[in-house]
């Protein structure tokens, strides 16, 4: 693959998109719509399932099945009570942190639309300086500019609906993508842009590939675990996003050493497979494609562990993308990154052979 830089204007065009659109768990299927409509010029057909994964599919008559996949699916709120004075408390749609939130506006998504609302907050002056409380799931809570509950109620607000916020995509200096849910809809454009670039350089894969983008991994990687046996794939490789480490308040003896701008991260686990992860480092040093690696303790967190503890077991790996301020509205990763997970997963899908069992016994 070339080294000139493999994000076109369509591609940023549709990452926009996909960003700006909100994907709740539970609620991913207008998501899943722009990403298949922009992945159906690359692939031969696809498969969806009751819950809303979606998987393009390139040679689906093949017997050998190889997936990539990222998740779908980014982190919101519930309504979870109204007051009689028209205040809104909330719980958590996955791992939303409830420090960020005073002071942050929201879309509550109901069957009339959205209404708009904000994360209120105590002014500094009324605080209680001698007893200062941080932000907590029991203390924050959603005002719309209602004075009551029943004014709440008209609005088409009710205990259930889902909240998201509006922040959208935007670029700082240059080659840094700033955003919301850059976790895991990064993960999705880029096994979308494997997908494309197979098809423009005119690759003939000799095994089945599932372009798979699972729904709800932010509550336990439940979408992977229905779309695997679903597919029954021989193989899967997994992109998610990991923490940059090198930002305040994080101790790189537990931590490691993770970087924006140094490459992607490959990760050692109980859960991936050893001799796959070797054929994508292989492959990545082939082509001069830096990365990072990483040690996970246990379970990946990802995906990967859906994949790879399904169908009486199946080689999975775990290729990460390298991320500043993880769940907040203002994730950031490097262009250079991007690029470089998408240029991994083409190589090593390249050098993954029909029928390979990646058996540590032959």
């Amino acid at each position: 693959m070339s080294d000139k830089s493999i994000l076109n204007k369509e591609s940023l065009a549709f990452l926009e998109k996909y960003l700006n659109n909100a994907s709740p768990t539970g609620y991913e299927w207008e998501g899943q719509k722009i990403w298949m409509n922009y992945l159906k010029p690359y692939v031969d057909e696809f498969i969806t399932d009751t819950y809303g994964s979606a998987v393009g599919v390139i040679n689906p008559d093949a017997k050998y099945k190889v997936v990539i996949e990222g998740h779908a699916d980014e982190i919101s709120w519930y309504v979870n009570y109204i007051t009689d004075n028209g205040l809104i408390y909330v719980i958590r749609n996955g791992g939303s942190d409830h420090q960020i939130a005073p002071s942050k506006i929201v879309n509550i998504h109901t069957k009339n639309g959205i209404v708009k609302g904000v994360f209120g907050w105590p002014a500094i002056h009324t605080r209680d300086k001698s007893n200062e409380q941080a932000p907590k799931p029991d203390n924050i809570t959603i005002d719309v500019g209602c004075a009551n509950k029943e004014e709440v109620l008209a609005l088409g607000i009710h205990v259930g609906c889902v909240i998201t916020y509006p922040d959208e995509f935007h670029v700082l200096n240059g080659d840094k993508f700033v955003c919301r849910a850059l976790d895991n809809r990064m993960g999705g454009f880029m096994i979308a842009e494997v997908g494309r670039l197979l098809k423009e350089n005119n690759i003939e894969l000799p095994f089945g590939l599932y372009i798979t983008n699972s729904v709800q991994e932010e509550i336990g990687l439940r979408g992977a675990e229905m779309i695997t046996q679903t597919i029954k794939p021989n193989v899967a490789i997994v992109t998610d996003v990991t923490h940059d480490t090198t930002t305040p308040m994080i101790e790189m003896k537990k931590a490691g050493h993770l970087e924006i701008g140094k490459g992607p991260v490959v990760a050692y686990a109980p859960a991936v497979q050893q001799k796959l992860r070797d054929l994508i480092i292989d492959a990545a040093e082939a082509k001069d494609i830096p990365f990072q690696r990483s040690a996970l303790s246990r379970a990946t967190g990802t995906d990967t562990d859906a994949f790879a503890y399904s169908n009486g077991g199946v080689a999975s790996a775990l290729i990460s993308l390298p991320l500043r301020y993880m769940h907040t509205t203002v994730e950031m990763v490097h262009r250079n990154d991007v690029e470089n997970v998408i240029k991994m997963i083409y190589e090593a899908l390249l050098q993954i052979k029909d029928g390979d069992t990646f058996s540590y016994f032959e």
